[in-house]
């Protein structure tokens, strides 16, 4: 499988600005980070966000794309992405709650997400995270200038599996820069072949979604919420990362 599309070029000024915006993304994340405890309701956490994000001097990109009513994706437990803040969603001590959000900073944008613990929570949901966190981390080891995109997507599934978990198949990164979802589509599983040429000065999101147990999902009535079929926990950790020629920077963390 070909993924198509090369990756959008940017200038250095417009690379100025999504630093900035990778800058308040993560700065929010970190601010919701804090707020994370059991009692809480993930329509709080949504307000919190919604305000963080303005104070910053940006937008939440969420808020209003495509009908989502929300400023960030709050998705507990067995839910895996896009999940609507709700005032009936109320945290518990051992839950886990994967944070996703976006910010428009003067035309340009930043996403970024991260599986958070409530309270304390089992060594199982704490391997999750963990190994989710670090298929992005061996992932970017293999994001290099002229080679294929899919050497990373490939390299990121690879270590997922090697721990025993799945890879989400439906859902996958995205470029991004003017718009928050731009060519080309940055999947977290194929063959080294696949995918366009990585070239330099380009921003991509890449954002592993990972499952304990099989990687089915489904979509839920509310048209929006992914969850597992098996209703087995899964985690996200997002990142938009700049490509030089040097390297990458991540400009979320």
């Amino acid at each position: 499988m070909i993924w198509g599309h090369k990756l959008n070029k940017l200038t250095p000024a417009e690379i100025v600005l999504m630093k900035k915006a990778g800058q308040i993304t993560r700065d929010a994340l970190k601010f919701i980070e804090t707020l994370i405890k059991p009692g809480i309701s993930t329509l709080e956490l949504d307000k919190f966000a919604k305000k963080f994000i303005i104070d910053s001097g940006a937008m939440p990109s969420f808020l209003g794309y495509e009908g989502f009513p929300g400023s960030i994706c709050a998705s507990p437990n067995e839910m895996v992405v896009h999940g609507i803040p709700s005032e009936n969603i109320i945290l518990k001590e051992g839950d886990i709650i994967s944070i996703d959000l976006g910010v428009i900073y003067k035309g340009y944008n930043g996403d970024a997400a991260r599986t958070f613990p409530v309270g304390k929570i089992s060594d199982e949901n704490s391997r999750l995270i963990e190994v989710t966190k670090n298929s992005f981390f061996e992932g970017i080891k293999h994001l290099k200038v002229g080679h294929r995109l899919g050497e990373m997507s490939h390299a990121i599934q690879e270590y997922v599996e090697k721990n025993g978990y799945s890879v989400v198949r439906e859902l996958v990164g995205h470029g991004i820069g003017k718009k928050m979802h731009e060519p080309p589509n940055v999947p977290n599983y194929g063959k080294v072949t696949d995918g366009p040429l990585v070239t330099e000065n380009a921003c991509i999101a890449i954002e592993p979604m990972v499952n304990m147990g099989k990687r089915n999902v489904w979509l839920l009535e509310d048209g929006w919420g992914v969850v597992t079929q098996d209703g087995k926990p899964s985690a996200h950790y997002e990142n938009t990362v700049l490509i030089t020629k040097d390297g990458i920077e991540i400009l979320t963390l």
